[in-house]
């Protein structure tokens, strides 16, 4: 399905999708396809029918520490402590009661209220998870991926680029 881009030329229906597009090369690094975009742009190639795509994609999970039930507790409280700070300004907007105390009464309850809720939550997990951890999807490869109709003009474009491979397979 194809709608007007307002050129005089149909286009796809989202900004994240080609209508025909052929594969221009593959990349081990998101870097080395950037600079194969940005070269084509430097050589005034219309970019606009480029994309990049991530495939292979994994999930990683680096472990930053130990949870114990002491680390569950402070940021327990740290968390209920600004939430309880952000509410307290807020009610000081619409009350005529001193603020300080206000402040002070909501930072408490907060931290408080999340010290408990964060050690019930992590007592119902019974030691299964005690550590903590960031995740992050990453690809492994990255294609650029050209429409069809500019595809030989970029192969011939980046056949200039030194080091560069085009797909083989395209």
């Amino acid at each position: 399905m194809s709608t007007p881009t307002g050129r005089g030329r149909p286009g796809p229906t989202t900004p994240l999708r080609l209508e025909f597009p052929q594969s221009l090369a593959v990349y081990d690094d998101y870097a080395q396809a950037q600079k194969t975009v940005d070269f084509l742009s430097d050589e005034h190639f219309p970019v606009e029918n480029c994309m990049i795509v991530g495939t292979d994609l994994k999930r990683i999970e680096r472990i930053t520490g130990r949870l114990t039930t002491g680390r569950v507790a402070l940021a327990g409280a740290a968390s209920g402590a600004w939430f309880g700070l952000f509410i307290g300004v807020v009610l000081t907007l619409f009350t005529d009661e001193s603020a300080v105390a206000t402040i002070l009464s909501t930072v408490l309850f907060g931290a408080l209220f999340f010290l408990i809720w964060s050690l019930l939550g992590y007592a119902m997990t019974r030691g299964q998870r005690d550590f903590q951890s960031v995740t992050q999807v990453v690809a492994t490869r990255y294609e650029v991926l050209v429409e069809h109709k500019v595809a030989s003009q970029a192969r011939e474009l980046l056949a200039g680029l030194p080091g560069a491979l085009p797909d083989p397979f395209a």
